[in-house]
C-alpha cells in the first residue's frame, strides 16, 4: 500500500495519467517543439542572410515571407493558430522596425523587450500571489482560479513555475542586451538564435515537474455541468 492508503500499481497509474494530462496542457500552451522551431527559425533565417549580404531588406522580408509560410502551412492543417500569429506579429513588427531604423539590431529589439516584460510579470505576478502560470494554464487545466482557494497544492506549483520563468527569462535577457548595446548585429543575432529554445525547454521542464508533483486540478466545469444538472432533476422531481 502507499503512503496515502491506495494500493501501489493505483497511486503508479494516476501519477501517470497526471503526468500524460501535465505534459498534453504544457504543449497546448505553449506550442510545444514545433512552436519554439517556428518562432526561432525565422530569427535564424534573418541572421543568416544578413550575415551573408549585409542587406537588411532582404534579410527582413526573407524572415516575414518564412514567418507567414508557417503560419499558413498550419491553417492548412487546421492547426492552432496562436503561436503563428503571435510568430508572425513579433517577426513583421521587428523586420519593420529594423528597416525603418537602417539598424539590423533593431530586429531583435521588440521581441527582447518583450522577454524582458514577461521576466517582470512572471516574478511580480508571483510576489503578488497570482503567479501568471496558474492564469496561464488554469484554464488549460478546466480549474480557472480554484487553484489560489481550494487548492493550495497547485497555487505552491504555479508559483514556483513563474518564478523559474521569470529568472529563466532574465538571465537570457541579462545576456542579449549587453550585446545589444555593445556587440554588433551578428553576434546578437546568433547568440539570440542559441538562446531561443534551450530555455524555453527548461523552464517548461521544471513547469512539468512541480505541476506533475501538486494535487490534480479541480475541474470547475464539470463541477458546474453537475451542479446545472442536479438542479435540472430537482426541478423536474418537483413537478
Amino acid at each position: 500500500m502507499s503512503s496515502h492508503g491506495k494500493p501501489k500499481n493505483q497511486q503508479t497509474a494516476q501519477d501517470a495519467d497526471s503526468r500524460a494530462v501535465t505534459e498534453a496542457a504544457l504543449f497546448e500552451a505553449f506550442g510545444g517543439v514545433r512552436g519554439m522551431v517556428e518562432t526561432t527559425v525565422p530569427g535564424l533565417v534573418f541572421v543568416a542572410i544578413y550575415t551573408v549580404k549585409r542587406d537588411i531588406h532582404i534579410a527582413a522580408i526573407a524572415a516575414v515571407g518564412l514567418s507567414l509560410a508557417l503560419g499558413i502551412a498550419r491553417l492548412v492543417r487546421k492547426d492552432t493558430l496562436k503561436h503563428a500569429f503571435s510568430g508572425v506579429f513579433g517577426v513583421a513588427f521587428g523586420a519593420v522596425f529594423a528597416m525603418m531604423s537602417g539598424d539590423a539590431k533593431n530586429f531583435y529589439l521588440p521581441g527582447m523587450l518583450y522577454t524582458l516584460g514577461l521576466a517582470v510579470a512572471y516574478i511580480v505576478s508571483s510576489l503578488a500571489g497570482f503567479p501568471l502560470m496558474g492564469l496561464i494554464l488554469g484554464p488549460v487545466f478546466k480549474e480557472n482560479l480554484s487553484w489560489r482557494t481550494r487548492n493550495p497544492g497547485r497555487k505552491v506549483a504555479y508559483t514556483k513555475a513563474s518564478w523559474a520563468w521569470g529568472l529563466i527569462l532574465l538571465a537570457k535577457s541579462a545576456i542579449l542586451f549587453p550585446l545589444f548595446w555593445w556587440g554588433d548585429a551578428t553576434q546578437l543575432g546568433w547568440v539570440k538564435v542559441a538562446l531561443g529554445i534551450p530555455p524555453m525547454l527548461l523552464s517548461v521542464y521544471l513547469t512539468w515537474i512541480f505541476l506533475s508533483k501538486a494535487p490534480p486540478p479541480i475541474d470547475v466545469f464539470a463541477e458546474m455541468e453537475a451542479a446545472e444538472a442536479a438542479e435540472r432533476e430537482a426541478k423536474a422531481a418537483a413537478r
